[in-house]
């Protein structure tokens, strides 16, 4: 029976099948989407971060590598548990190297870390752009390689958002002091 959801999720992917298959779209969404393994991107984020030795980098990249570390743990071992979905059927052979996991599709703990990094990385940074247009294809990473659908991704960006927000609220930054 053809749902709303399930329908977003065809439409969606028949946009991507577009792109599967051209070798810089490859590259690109299969690299975005090892980088967002485990929050690698999003700790590496963090460190450059801390490194530029503003005031309040240092905070902030601790912050967010700890939120994102709690964040996996309540999305992998409790959310995804509560909902089992199944991941999209696919005979899609991966042209590039692709680590296939094993937990529920939804929501996608790729997109729930990228957008819960991108709320606090970008508290008081200049290049706040930057830190979404990562998340983002991050996250579309996901459905260009067929391991979500594109409601896990869009329920993992979400609540990816409120989890930076919460994060946000529980840790404040000081507020920034004139250069």
């Amino acid at each position: 029976m053809s749902t709303p959801v399930s329908r977003l999720d065809d439409r969606v992917d028949g946009l991507f099948d577009r792109l599967r298959g051209n070798p810089l779209a490859d590259r690109l969404f299969y690299t975005a989407s090892a980088l967002g393994d485990f929050g690698l991107l999003w700790v590496m984020a963090a460190l450059l971060r801390a490194l530029r030795r503003r005031p309040n980098d240092e905070r902030a990249a601790v912050r967010a590598i700890v939120a994102t570390a709690l964040e996996s743990v309540l999305v992998n071992a409790g959310v995804k548990s509560i909902f089992g979905r199944g991941r999209p059927v696919s005979e899609l052979v991966h042209p590039l190297p692709f680590r296939q996991p094993l937990t529920s599709s939804f929501p996608s703990g790729h997109a729930t870390a990228a957008f819960c990094a991108a709320v606090l990385l970008s508290d008081q940074d200049d290049i706040k752009p930057l830190y979404f247009a990562a998340a983002t294809v991050v996250s579309l990473s996901r459905i260009h390689t067929k391991i979500h659908h594109a409601s896990d991704v869009v329920g993992g960006a979400l609540i990816g958002l409120g989890l930076g927000a919460i994060g946000r609220r529980l840790a404040p930054l000081p507020p920034k002091r004139p250069s």
